[in-house]
């Protein structure tokens, strides 16, 4: 019996998130230790991961539309909070934020920027 391939996601990545991830990049001096470069790069792989099996991921408490993916080990955890359009099979990563800041609220009704 052959098993159904299930078509990978489009993960976009908002602008906003772009520039979170340019400021972690800055924050943790990923350009000048070889460490911190790794973690980062971690950090780009699990937003990769988003395309397969995204909805493995939980609901965030702030919006029920939203998911989160945590990444890191705390006191260093990440949240990467991203929605599903499942017809469109898009992953979309609104925000990727340390975990210990205040409540997440979009800034635009569609979740861009």
């Amino acid at each position: 019996m052959k098993s159904a391939k299930r078509m990978a996601y489009r993960v976009d990545v908002t602008a906003r998130a772009a520039r979170n991830l340019r400021s972690i990049y800055r924050d943790i001096h990923a350009g000048d230790s070889g460490q911190a470069h790794a973690w980062f790069n971690g950090l780009e792989k699990a937003v990769l991961s988003l395309s397969e099996h995204p909805s493995r991921c939980p609901i965030t408490q702030e919006d029920a539309r939203l998911r989160h993916l945590l990444y890191g080990a705390k006191p260093d955890t990440y949240r990467i909070i991203f929605t599903i359009h499942e017809r469109s099979q898009v992953v979309t990563v609104l925000h990727i934020r340390h975990g210990a800041r205040n409540a997440f609220k979009r800034s635009h009704p569609g979740g861009r920027g």
